[in-house]
């Protein structure tokens, strides 16, 4: 299978990890990619402008809950694969109007999961062995763990605190059930906290960059004492390559940086990075930070170990948290994103 072309649907192309797996795909593999994606406020299709006419790329703007569009576009491009990367993600405006997250990413990985077994069982037997569903999901459907807590692994209970981490949850359990009760060779993955180039400016490194680079305060939730564990996109995509090509049906892995950092000393790392890469009359751009009012239900920690997917398929992070970040907020000051 692993050296085999393949027509790869990846839902939510257009997104931040999307639009870097796409990328990779088309640079790195001889893989032909459908990018199917509602282009909502999240999505940028200028990510994969110099691949707009590439003879192995096709672009369908649609939403995972129409169940029509997702059938004629199974029954076009016949995929052997689906990454499903179709989400709403971001926890403040999960709080603020839940349901949009519950209809995209319940209701649509539902749509996306029919569609696929209806696919999958016309399949000849030899197409249905290089079938997969990949379900591409977070770290924080375990829940809040404190600083003394073990790391999360692939057999920790579910225990989501936030409606976007409840509706991811429920999606994955729902990926699940459709491997167990119908066959459909899934695989579920689960990431920590990914920063890099293109990423949307409402999460926390860019909203960190952006406001130091206008010399406007940098806000932190709480005391910043909230930690994350930090991967950059491109060793994400690396691992979800890894999955696609060896990964074993049925099961889950874990993706991680082996990078906790408490917000706040991200903050700090960014501020410190600015200070060498600009001059500051003001002074350095620390001085830029305030905390402000926690988020409702701010989980503490969020920790997982990636064991497995080194074990079994040879994956480790190997980026140093330091230079992705330099790297990052060297792209973010080379455009001009706000």
């Amino acid at each position: 299978m692993a050296n085999h072309t393949r027509t790869i649907l990846v839902t939510g192309g257009a997104g931040f990890i999307g639009s870097h797996l796409i990328r990779r795909l088309l640079e790195s593999t001889h893989h032909r990619v459908i990018n199917l994606d509602s282009l909502t406020y999240a999505s940028n299709l200028e990510s994969l402008s110099d691949f707009a006419e590439h003879d192995r790329y096709d672009f369908i703007q649609g939403d995972i809950c129409q169940a029509d569009l997702i059938q004629s576009v199974f029954q076009q491009h016949q995929p052997s694969c689906v990454m499903n990367l179709a989400a709403e993600s971001h926890v403040d405006r999960s709080i603020d109007s839940p349901a949009v997250f519950l209809e995209s990413n319940v209701i649509g990985t539902f749509g996306l999961l029919e569609a696929s077994r209806k696919w999958f069982a016309q399949l000849p037997q030899t197409e249905q062995s290089a079938f997969r569903f990949i379900q591409v999901s977070t770290d924080e459907v375990f829940g809040s763990l404190q600083k003394s807590d073990p790391e999360c692994d692939e057999a920790t209970a579910y225990a989501p605190r936030s409606p976007y981490a409840a509706s991811k949850a429920s999606a994955d359990h729902l990926v699940n059930a459709w491997n167990v009760t119908y066959g459909l060779p899934t695989i579920t993955t689960r990431c920590s906290n990914n920063y890099g180039p293109h990423q949307y400016p409402e999460k926390l490194i860019p909203v960190v960059i952006n406001a130091a680079k206008q010399n406007q305060p940098i806000p932190v939730y709480g005391t910043g004492q909230n930690i994350r564990d930090w991967i950059h996109v491109s060793e994400h995509v690396d691992a979800l390559l890894a999955v696609l090509q060896f990964g074993h049906v049925g099961t889950s892995y874990n993706i991680t940086g082996n990078c906790e950092r408490s917000n706040i000393s991200v903050v700090q790392s960014i501020c410190q990075i600015m200070d060498d890469l600009l001059d500051r009359p003001q002074g350095a751009h620390a001085k830029l930070i305030q905390f402000v009012s926690d988020r409702p239900g701010h989980d503490f920690r969020y920790a997982m170990n990636c064991d497995k997917l080194t074990s079994q398929l040879g994956w480790e992070p190997k980026m140093d948290f330091i230079t992705g970040l330099k790297q990052t907020v060297e792209w973010y000051l080379s455009r001009d994103v706000g």
